[in-house]
């Protein structure tokens, strides 16, 4: 991680001329505040509910993991470690924005409204899981690796023209900003000044690709020079910093100014996803040890103790209702009527062509038999 800058003022990072990627951080690893002026106001019932939100996501990765070993959910990306970064950005929004996320962001999306049944349904590949309700504002998580960066400076244009006091919001790796259409994406959100949030969550591995075999910049948040806009890079293990830092880039960019692009420093303590890769293969030893020292839980957990805010009965709570959560909504999910193979072919095109409606004919029946 990049030396830690002392002091810092926004008003001077949101600039498309500043060239100080030092890592802003409020709350270091031993959970003592480095930077209280960067707080604002954040208050400790905030942090109280930083907490409990992260505390969450934790249990619903430690869920979502044994129901993928179980069969139960099919495609799944480990979230552990990045729960900072993740919560910190969504939690610094406003239910009229608009989320573009990838595949490693659904906590953002049931945080801003995505039933957590519908979640289970994305994960386990049904078309039901990408039928969202009508008042939440967000896309289904991107497969293809940075094409969300592209669809968000649409998306914000069109924020824009429609007059709207909101913003779009997208989240890719540091992989995803070696990829074309990072730079297309926050380019053409800079040159219209469209109201969008860039979020590169650095967590060290595309795959088993270190950062440092990404680009030969020193940072990513420099890459938004080239575009014109500000970039900003972040402690992505300190909530309070990712938050107090997003906050102020959603009043930028409502405020008319054009887009923020933030690095967030972070790292993903378990594999790429759960389809295959072993992290031990590629990654140096100890360095697993090296960033649980810098564990988002642990820092905030020592802050709020000290203080009298959190205790374990506290947290134990918060982990069952999490379980509880889960089991509902698994429950819910695999009571849903599979796909058939002639849905599959039905969703392929609005007006399906000759050979497709023959396929279809064929298997409905197979299936009404």
């Amino acid at each position: 991680m990049a030396q830690a800058k002392a002091t810092v003022k926004i008003e001077e990072l949101l600039r498309p001329d500043n060239f100080d990627f030092s890592t802003v951080q409020i709350m270091d690893e031993e959970g003592k505040i480095v930077n209280e002026a960067l707080l604002g106001d954040i208050t400790d019932e905030d942090m109280v509910k930083f907490m409990e939100e992260m505390v969450w996501a934790r249990e619903l990765f430690e869920r979502s993991t044994a129901l993928n070993r179980q069969g139960r959910l099919g495609f799944y990306a480990p979230t552990s470690g990045q729960e900072a970064s993740q919560l910190g950005t969504v939690l610094a929004t406003e239910k009229e924005d608009f989320l573009l996320p990838g595949y490693r962001d659904v906590p953002q999306l049931i945080k801003h409204g995505l039933p957590l049944e519908k979640a289970f349904l994305w994960s386990k590949g049904h078309v039901a899981g990408n039928d969202y309700p009508e008042d939440l504002k967000a896309y289904p998580p991107q497969i293809i690796i940075g094409a969300q960066y592209v669809q968000t400076a649409g998306v914000a244009l069109g924020i824009k023209k429609n007059e709207r006091q909101a913003i779009a919001m997208t989240w890719t790796g540091d992989g995803g900003s070696s990829q074309g259409d990072f730079y297309e994406g926050i380019n053409f959100a800079g040159a219209f000044k469209a109201p969008a949030i860039f979020v590169v969550q650095n967590n060290g591995w595309a795959i088993s690709t270190p950062r440092e075999l990404q680009s030969a910049a020193p940072t990513l948040a420099q890459k938004a020079v080239a575009a014109g806009i500000p970039g900003i890079q972040v402690d992505g293990m300190d909530i309070l910093a990712v938050y107090a830092i997003t906050k102020a880039a959603r009043e930028y960019a409502v405020a008319g100014n054009g887009p923020v692009l933030i690095e967030t420093l972070c790292y993903r303590y378990g594999p790429h996803t759960l389809s295959g890769d072993d992290p031990k293969r590629y990654q140096p030893e100890g360095i697993q040890d090296e960033w649980r020292a810098k564990d988002p839980l642990i820092r905030l957990r020592k802050y709020l103790t000290a203080k009298g805010l959190w205790d374990e009965e506290k947290e134990a709570a918060i982990v069952q209702k999490t379980k509880d959560e889960v089991k509902e909504a698994i429950k819910a999910a695999d009571q849903v009527p599979k796909q058939k193979v002639s849905e599959f072919l039905k969703n392929m095109y609005e007006t399906p062509d000759f050979v497709t409606q023959e396929q279809i004919n064929k298997f409905e029946a197979k299936e009404n038999k």
